[in-house]
């Protein structure tokens, strides 16, 4: 069966529609995230060839902390426990220079050089964060930077103020009278149909 050229004229406005509907849609869905690089300078070295944290929309991704005196490459001395509390004191400071708080973290990746010392950190681990906890993983390294015992990156999330006025759904639209009376005589025939 063929179609003739007007038939197809006279559909080309709804193709045209379809059209122009479906490239916004691509369009809104392949929008450009907002990337912003993060140094603060709090805890890490400037020099360091990576950022101390990437905001990619609302997410904050933090770099890898290790018990390291803040403006230095230096870990704390005493261990597991110390380089423990360092690490989760370092990732707090990190988090406070960009406007966050540990109650921001949503997930954390523990790196531990010796997963036999898992018991200590997670003990010390507890005093930083509350509950409801973040989603966490751990594993054990057969070596860390620097030769540093435990290793912790986290992601946070930027939350909007409490205070910021939520827009309320919109409200569909009422149906006209018009569409109401003709929803009672609309008949739908099959084509063919007898």
């Amino acid at each position: 069966m063929k179609l003739r050229w007007w038939k197809l004229c006279v559909r080309a406005p709804d193709f045209a529609l379809v059209a122009l509907l479906w490239s916004a849609v691509v369009a809104s869905a392949f929008a450009a995230a907002r990337v912003e690089h993060l140094d603060s300078g709090a805890v890490l070295p400037a020099d360091l060839p990576f950022s101390e944290a990437v905001r990619v929309d609302d997410v904050v991704y933090l770099s890898g902390q290790i018990g390291v005196k803040p403006g230095t490459l230096e870990l704390v001395p005493g261990g597991m426990a110390a380089e423990a509390r360092q690490t989760l004191d370092n990732i707090r400071t990190t988090l406070q220079a960009h406007g966050l708080s540990l109650d921001d973290v949503v997930k954390c990746t523990v790196m531990l050089a010796d997963i036999g010392e898992w018991g200590v950190f997670n003990e010390i681990y507890q005093s930083y964060f509350r509950a409801p906890y973040p989603a966490r993983s751990a594993l054990g390294a057969s070596g860390l930077a620097f030769g540093a015992r435990v290793e912790v990156e986290c992601l946070a999330v930027v939350r909007a103020p409490v205070d910021a006025p939520t827009a309320a759904p919109p409200t569909p639209p009422a149906p006209r009278e018009a569409d109401r009376d003709d929803t009672d005589k609309r008949v739908y025939k099959r084509p063919n149909a007898q």
